[in-house]
C-alpha cells in the first residue's frame, strides 16, 4: 500500500506472473498468505444474495465460509465461521447457536458479573442464533449473516432476548410499523488510519507518538492528502459495492489520517446491518494491508474526534412517503406534526438514553468546544454546532443527531431514536424553540452528560427507558455502563505515573 510506485509494479508483475502459472492456485504454498488471500478474492464475487441463491453458490463450490453472527454490547459481530458443506447440513434452515455469556462480557471478553441474563449460577448456556437472511451479503468468498438471539425453554420453544442489541431494533422497528412508519436511516462512520500495523500498534501501546499516521496535515475535503490512502479506500468502497450496500463518497475529514466512507440510507435494521459490516470490511482490508484503522470516538488529545452521525426520517410503510415533509411552516421548514413530534420526543430523552449513543469511557472526551462534536443538545437548521441538525428538504427532510461517537453500536443508537421519537409522536411533545448562533458559547442550554458514569446513572434511573424498552432491558444496559466505569477506576493510567510517579 504505502511502498514506492516501482516496488509495487515489480510486486504486481510477480503476483501476476505467478497468478499466470498452475502455481497462481488460491491454496498453493508457494504464494505468500497475503498474495493467497488476495488471489482468493480476485476470483469471487461479492454481493447482497438470496438464501437460494447462497445454497447455489455453496453447491458451485464458491464460497469458503459462512460468517454467521450475533452483535454484543458493543456492536462487534460475534460468532463463527461454517464450512459450507456443514452449514447446509446444520444452520441453513435458519438457526445457529452462540454461548450466551456474549451478553455479559467486558472489550476484552471476560465475563462480568451481576447480569439477570446471563451468569456463573445460570452455567452459561447456549443462545439460539436466529438468522435473518435478509442479512446476507457475499463478500469475496466468504458470507456473511446475522441474526437474533432466542433463548430456549424446553416446552415454550425459543423466546426473544430483548437485551440483544438487533432485538431490540428489531422490536422498535416493529412498534413504529404497528403506526405505519417505517424508519429510513444512514451513519456517517470516521476513523483514522495508520501505516503500522495493528500487531505494531499494539507493540507501541498505541501511543499517539510511536503510531505512524496515514496523513500528516488535515485533510478534511483535501483531495491530494486524501490520495494517499485511496488503494485502502477503494479496496473498501468496492467491497461494499459488490456486497450490495451503495457507496456515495469517501472523504478525508479534520484529523491527521482520519477518514469518512458514506453509505446510502436504508431502513433503519438493514442499516445498522450495514454499518456492522462495514467496520469488519475495513478492519479486515486493513490488516490484509499491513494497516491499521481505529473507530475510537476520540483516540488523541490533541486531534478532532470521529464521529457517527446518524440521519433518520419516517416514511409511510406502504407508500414509502416521507412523513416528515408537509405543508406546515415550521421555523421556515416545511414539515409535518410528525416531525416535529418526533424531534421533540428525540430530544426529551436524549440525557436519559445518553451511554446508547456514547457507550465507554472514551465516547465523553470527543465532546469539546468548536471541536465539531457537539455539546448543546439542542437543534438548528443545518447547524454544525447543535446536537440536533435539520437538513433537507421535500422528501430529503431528515433530522441529523451529531451526538453518538465512532464508537457508537448502532442498534442501540437507532433503538433509543425511534423509542424516543415515538414517545413524542404519542405525546405530541414539541421540540425546543430553534438555535441560531454557535451552540458551543450558548448559556443556559442544556448539555451533554460529561462522562460515562453520569450518563449510566441517568440510564439507570430513567422512567423513560423502562417504559420504552422494559425495566429487565434498561437496568441490564446500565449495569454494563456501570462496570464499564468500574473497570476504569480500577485501572492506573500512564497520565498518573507520568504525574505522581516521582513528584507527589
Amino acid at each position: 500500500f504505502f511502498h514506492p510506485p516501482a516496488f509495487r509494479q515489480q510486486y504486481s508483475s510477480m503476483l501476476l506472473s505467478k497468478v499466470s502459472r498452475s502455481l497462481a492456485s488460491p491454496s498453493s504454498p508457494f504464494l505468500p498468505t497475503l498474495a493467497r488471500s488476495a488471489a482468493v478474492r480476485c476470483l469471487s464475487t461479492s454481493k447482497q444474495i438470496t438464501q437460494s441463491e447462497l445454497a447455489a453458490a455453496i453447491s458451485n463450490d464458491e464460497v469458503n465460509s459462512i460468517v454467521v453472527g450475533c452483535v454484543d454490547t458493543y456492536g462487534r459481530m460475534m460468532g463463527k465461521r461454517y464450512d459450507p458443506e456443514h452449514f447446509m447440513k446444520s444452520a441453513y434452515n435458519g438457526e445457529s447457536n452462540i454461548c450466551n455469556w456474549v451478553l455479559t462480557t467486558s472489550i476484552d471478553l471476560e465475563p462480568r458479573p451481576g447480569f439477570a441474563v446471563a451468569n456463573w449460577d445460570l452455567g452459561f448456556g447456549d443462545f439460539m442464533l436466529e438468522l435473518d437472511y435478509s442479512s446476507l451479503r457475499r463478500v469475496g468468498a466468504d458470507t456473511y449473516v446475522l441474526g437474533n438471539l432466542k433463548r430456549h425453554v424446553r416446552g415454550e420453544g425459543n423466546l426473544a432476548v430483548p437485551e440483544d442489541p438487533r432485538t431490540l431494533l428489531s422490536q422498535q422497528t416493529a412498534r413504529l410499523a404497528e403506526m405505519g412508519y417505517g424508519a429510513m436511516a444512514a451513519s456517517e462512520l470516521e476513523h483514522y488510519v495508520f501505516k503500522s500495523s495493528f500487531e505494531e500498534a499494539k507493540m507501541a501501546g498505541y501511543r499517539n507518538e510511536d503510531l505512524q499516521r496515514a496523513g500528516w496535515y488535515s485533510e478534511c475535503y483535501h483531495l491530494f492528502q486524501s490520495h494517499r490512502t485511496e488503494e485502502l479506500n477503494k479496496v473498501v468502497r468496492n467491497k461494499l459495492k459488490g456486497a450490495g450496500i451503495p457507496v456515495e463518497t469517501t472523504k478525508g475529514e479534520a484529523g491527521l489520517g482520519q477518514h469518512e466512507i458514506n453509505m446510502s440510507y436504508a431502513n433503519a435494521l438493514d442499516m445498522a446491518d450495514q454499518h456492522t459490516l462495514f467496520k469488519t470490511i475495513v478492519k479486515h482490508s486493513a490488516e490484509d494491508m499491513g494497516l491499521a484503522v481505529s473507530f475510537m470516538a476520540k483516540p488523541f488529545p490533541t486531534d478532532v474526534g470521529s464521529s457517527c452521525h446518524i440521519h433518520l426520517s419516517l416514511h409511510d410503510k406502504d407508500s414509502g412517503k416521507n412523513e416528515f415533509n408537509g405543508s406546515e411552516s415550521f421555523e421556515g421548514i416545511m414539515s409535518t406534526p410528525t416531525f416535529r413530534h418526533f424531534l421533540g420526543g428525540w430530544m426529551k430523552a436524549t440525557k436519559e438514553l445518553m451511554p446508547f449513543y456514547a457507550p465507554t469511557i472514551n465516547s465523553y472526551k470527543r465532546y469539546v468546544k468548536g471541536s465539531w462534536a457537539p455539546t448543546a443538545i439542542v437543534w438548528g437548521d443545518d447547524n454544525r454546532t447543535t446536537g440536533f441538525r435539520v437538513v433537507g428538504e421535500g422528501n430529503s427532510l431528515r433530522i441529523e443527531c451529531r451526538i453518538p461517537g465512532a464508537d457508537v453500536n448502532p442498534y442501540l443508537a437507532f433503538s433509543a431514536a425511534i423509542a424516543s421519537g415515538i414517545h413524542g409522536i404519542e405525546q405530541k411533545i414539541e421540540p425546543p424553540a430553534i438555535f441560531k448562533g454557535n451552540a458551543y458559547v450558548a448559556d443556559d442550554v442544556e448539555r451533554v452528560p460529561s462522562t460515562l458514569r453520569e450518563a449510566a446513572t441517568l440510564l439507570g434511573e430513567s422512567e423513560l427507558a423502562k417504559d420504552f424498552f422494559g425495566e429487565s432491558v434498561r437496568d441490564h444496559f446500565a449495569h454494563h455502563f456501570h462496570s464499564e466505569c468500574d473497570a476504569f477506576d480500577a485501572f492506573v493510567t500512564d497520565w498518573e505515573r507520568q504525574k505522581y510517579f516521582e513528584q507527589i
